[in-house]
């Protein structure tokens, strides 16, 4: 598995992907699950990466911001709620008011939803 940022099978998605190319890259990781960090200005997200801390690097490595980067796992068997899941150690943000490792303002949870049902075709 990948080690840092820089692993090729870590993917920057701007364009939308498949269903089936989100479960190949779950099976990759994870089997059922793969880890994504979603960047809500940019309508863009990193996906593949053992880490979110690995994924949100990469994207802060293109410009991305870190007050906009909000760390997912996508369960691409799974329908409706249960298919993203609000779960990750870089959503640790007091200073953003956020401090769980959830999402906590519903807004922010709204544009994270939207830019993953653009990015993902037939979910």
């Amino acid at each position: 598995m990948p080690e840092s940022a820089n692993e090729p099978n870590i993917r920057i998605i701007k364009e939308p992907i498949s269903l089936m190319d989100l479960k190949n890259i779950a099976v990759e990781w994870f089997g059922e699950m793969a880890k994504a960090v979603v960047d809500i200005e940019q309508g863009i997200m990193a996906v593949g990466g053992d880490l979110h801390a690995d994924e949100e690097a990469l994207l802060l490595e293109n410009e991305s911001r870190q007050a906009d980067l909000w760390g997912i796992n996508l369960y691409p068997n799974a329908t409706g709620e249960n298919f993203i899941e609000f779960d990750s150690m870089i959503n640790l943000r007091p200073n953003q008011n956020n401090r769980s490792r959830g999402v906590d303002d519903p807004a922010i949870r709204e544009k994270i939803i939207a830019v993953v049902h653009g990015l993902v075709t037939s979910v």
